[in-house]
């Protein structure tokens, strides 16, 4: 029995929506960098360094890199030890995957969490150089430990239903 047709057409969802996250993080990277160089630009050529850049760069990464974060517990280009795990027996492979992914999950969860809590302190607070709310910096936590949830029980549904599929 292979994965059920709902459980396949939330894949390709999951597929298309990690491909945008990985997009959407290289336009970050993008940006962070003209932004970058701006600043270096203002400072030593027109020896006025805009104020903003820095924060508004360190908030960019934030974004770009805890997306891409979220595309790697989707890819599995994660930190692992694929070696060991490659050399189990099939069915001890598969038990050490899904703990592996429960875990990555329970940190998404608690991410999320965190990360809200993190929104709700921060919300009044104000970045001085670009007048904007400080828990802008701390949203990229909570999508990002949704995405990593979401990502790590769709490897463990997909594990379950090859392992159906072997027995």
């Amino acid at each position: 029995m292979s994965a059920p047709p709902w459980l396949r057409a939330c894949s390709r969802a999951l597929s298309r929506i990690s491909q945008l996250l990985l997009h959407l993080s290289g336009i970050g990277l993008i940006l962070m960098t003209g932004i970058i160089g701006w600043q270096v630009f203002g400072r030593y050529v027109l020896n006025d360094s805009p104020a903003w850049s820095e924060t508004l760069a360190l908030i960019l990464m934030l974004y770009y890199v805890m997306l891409a974060a979220a595309v790697g517990v989707r890819q599995g280009f994660h930190l692992g030890l694929r070696i060991i795990v490659d050399n189990l027996p099939p069915r001890s492979r598969s038990w050490v995957l899904t703990l592996n992914s429960l875990l990555v999950a329970a940190f998404g969860i608690l991410m999320l969490i965190h990360g809200v809590s993190l929104v709700a302190y921060t919300a009044d607070h104000l970045v001085p150089t670009l007048w904007i709310s400080r828990s802008v910096a701390y949203w990229p936590f909570v999508a990002s430990g949704l995405l990593m949830a979401i990502f790590a029980l769709e490897r463990i549904a997909m594990i379950f239903f090859a392992e159906l599929e072997e027995s």
